[in-house]
C-alpha cells in the first residue's frame, strides 16, 4: 500500500509498476517519469499549473551545484533527531525533489517519504533523480493522503496549507517549514533593483500547532559565472516579476555574492 489516497473515493492506493489502483478500481497511470497525477479537477489539469520547466531547470542546476547544502544538511539532521524509525513524511511542494532525495539518501533511520507538487515538470525532474520516493500532482490545498496518516510534513519554500497539514499529521506528528530571513538574497535584489527590500517575516503561531523549535541559517554564495547567477534569478519570482531592463542587468553579470539566510521552525501538532 503507498501513502496516497484515490481522489475519488477517498480508499488506500495500491502502487504496481505501472499504475496506481483502489480496492473500487479507480486506476491511475504512471508517467514514464514515475510520477502518477492525482488532480482531479479536468479543466485544472488541462492547464499547466505551478513552476515552469525553465524555473524548475533552474533550480535543480543551482541547487546540484550544492549552493543550498547546508540547508539540506541541517534538513536532514533535524529529522534524525525528532523524528521516530520507519516514520511517514510528506514532502509537501517536493518540486524537482532535492531535500527529499537528500533525507532519503543520508538518514540512517528507514523513513518513508512521498512527495507532493503541482506542477507536472517539477516532478518529470524529481522521477528522473531515481531517489525512491513516491511523488503524486497534485493540490497542498486537497492531499491526496488520509487523515493522521505522516508523521512529519516537510514544507520548504511551499504554499502554506497549514489546515491540511495538520489534518494529514499523525496527532503530536511534526511540520518542518523552511522560510526566507529578511536579508536572504538581498545581494541579489541590489543587483536588480534601485531600492531592494527586505524580506517580511510571518508570524511564527499557526492553530493548532506548537512551535518546538527554530533554527536560523546563514550562508554567503560567492557565484563565479553568467549561468550559476541566471540559475539563482530564474528559480526564483524575481525574474517574472521584473521588466526587461532589469532582466538585462542580471545577464550582464558575471561575479555576485549574496547572502543565503533561512529559518527552519519545527512544530508538534497539537492533540
Amino acid at each position: 500500500m503507498s501513502l496516497f489516497i484515490c481522489p475519488v473515493c477517498k480508499e488506500k492506493l495500491t502502487e504496481s509498476e505501472k499504475l496506481y489502483k483502489c480496492e473500487n478500481g479507480h486506476c491511475f497511470d504512471k508517467s514514464k517519469f514515475g510520477y502518477v497525477n492525482l488532480l482531479q479537477s479536468q479543466k485544472s489539469s488541462a492547464k499547466r499549473h505551478g513552476d515552469d520547466r525553465m524555473m524548475v531547470r533552474a533550480r535543480r542546476d543551482f541547487l546540484d551545484s550544492g549552493a543550498y547544502a547546508f540547508l539540506r544538511d541541517a534538513l536532514c539532521d533535524i529529522c534524525r533527531s525528532v523524528l521516530p524509525d520507519n516514520a511517514k513524511i510528506l514532502d509537501a511542494g517536493c518540486g524537482e525533489g532535492y531535500y527529499s532525495a537528500g533525507i532519503k539518501a543520508s538518514c540512517n533511520k528507514k523513513f518513508e517519504i512521498c512527495g507532493v507538487d503541482i506542477s507536472k515538470d517539477a516532478l518529470e525532474f524529481m522521477g528522473k533523480r531515481k531517489c525512491g520516493v513516491p511523488c503524486a500532482v497534485a493540490s497542498l490545498f486537497e492531499l491526496p493522503l488520509a487523515d493522521e496518516s505522516v508523521d512529519a510534513v516537510l514544507n520548504v519554500f511551499s504554499p502554506e496549507a497549514d489546515g491540511e497539514f495538520r489534518r494529514v499529521l499523525n496527532n503530536g506528528g511534526y511540520l518542518i517549514k523552511v522560510i526566507p530571513r529578511e536579508k536572504h538574497l538581498l545581494g541579489l535584489k541590489n543587483a536588480i533593483y534601485d531600492k531592494p527590500y527586505l524580506n517580511e517575516m510571518p508570524s511564527a503561531e499557526l492553530q493548532g500547532f506548537e512551535l518546538v523549535c527554530t533554527k536560523q541559517l546563514e550562508g554567503r554564495l560567492y557565484l563565479d559565472s553568467a549561468e550559476m547567477i541566471q540559475n539563482l534569478f530564474k528559480m526564483t519570482p524575481y525574474y517574472y516579476k521584473t521588466g526587461i531592463d532589469d532582466q538585462n542587468k542580471i545577464s550582464r553579470i558575471d561575479y555576485l555574492e549574496t547572502e543565503a539566510e533561512f529559518e527552519i521552525r519545527v512544530y508538534r501538532k497539537e492533540v
